[in-house]
């Protein structure tokens, strides 16, 4: 079968033999190009399938996503519930420490399977997981319906938080750096200008500009969430703590009292039908990996999330 690999060429669509592991096997629809996983190419060459944003099909025809995450289950933080603090870290991640999703299909722990809703289909269940991970950072910030809240970063992490926000019954405005990511964000509901004081402010652009842009805007007692990564060290402004602002940090997804990141972003993507096809501005076969690549990287020519299709 195919599945792209960073090798010393650079990225690769190669053939692989066949996952043959204990699990589940998930014939991929759809497996989009994160970040992270640019962040991760520039470090050299790396001995896994990558691609942790995977939607496809079950054997049966069910429709998926796949949850990227095997928390050991033994930690004290699994033993706490907080699956996302797992201390085994990025190598239990698909796409990261393990064979991932951009491939013609992969075989995944049984619990890692995120059956879709109705109205969401498999080709956009790559959106689920960057989504997910929104909508686990505004619940640890404690969003409540009525809040106002702001974005700053309007890649697919922060246009994933403004619509999740929406979806949580919050009025959001977004600061973005592009005209194509401003124009992104009034599709989906959000206001294309920040102003004033908000409950909450989001911080999706990973640069000390936008952590202080954040603090700038954060009302007094108010909550920053630390959606973004950081990739290099950011400093803070000076006297930021007048504001006393509660400053949250957010890895991945898990599952709290009210239930699965994931689940919750499969049924936002469903109920804002709006959303997928203004996020995924870019869909390549898997044959063409390097050139969707470097379209991923090339954020001011329009890309917002890059697709991959086997």
């Amino acid at each position: 079968m195919r599945a792209v690999r960073h090798t010393d060429a650079g990225i690769e669509t190669l053939d692989v033999p066949e996952p043959a592991a204990d699990g589940v096997r998930v014939r991929v629809r759809s497996s989009g190009i994160c970040g992270s996983d640019l962040h991760m190419v520039g470090w050299g060459p790396m001995p896994v399938t990558l691609g942790h944003e995977v939607g496809g099909h079950l054997e049966d025809g069910t429709s998926v996503a796949i949850w990227p995450l095997v928390p050991c289950g033994a930690c004290d933080r699994c033993a706490a519930g907080e699956v996302s603090q797992c201390r085994t870290g990025p190598g239990q991640v698909y796409g990261i420490g393990r064979d991932g999703g951009m491939a013609d299909e992969v075989i995944v722990d049984a619990g890692c399977i995120v059956p879709l809703p109705a109205g969401l289909d498999a080709a956009d269940a790559a959106l689920v997981e960057p989504v997910a991970c929104a909508v686990h950072s505004l619940r640890r910030a404690g969003v409540r319906a009525g809040d106002r809240v702001a974005v700053v970063g309007a890649g697919s992490i922060g246009l994933g938080a403004a619509a999740a926000a929406r979806w949580m019954d919050c009025s959001v405005d977004v600061a973005g750096r592009h005209d194509h990511q401003r124009d992104a964000a009034a599709r989906i509901g959000a206001g294309v200008e920040v102003d004033g004081e908000y409950d909450v402010v989001v911080e999706g652009a990973g640069t000390e500009t936008a952590v202080a842009q954040c603090i700038d805007l954060v009302r007094p007692g108010g909550t920053i969430a630390l959606l973004a990564s950081y990739w290099e060290p950011v400093g803070f402004p000076q006297f930021f703590t007048m504001k006393e602002p509660v400053l949250v940090g957010s890895n991945m997804h898990g599952r709290d009292a009210s239930g699965s990141d994931m689940e919750a972003a499969a049924q936002l993507l469903a109920d804002l039908p709006e959303a997928a096809p203004t996020m995924i501005t870019h869909r390549f076969p898997l044959d063409r990996a390097a050139e969707a690549f470097s379209a991923a990287a090339d954020r001011a020519a329009g890309a917002i999330k890059v697709v991959l299709e086997p």
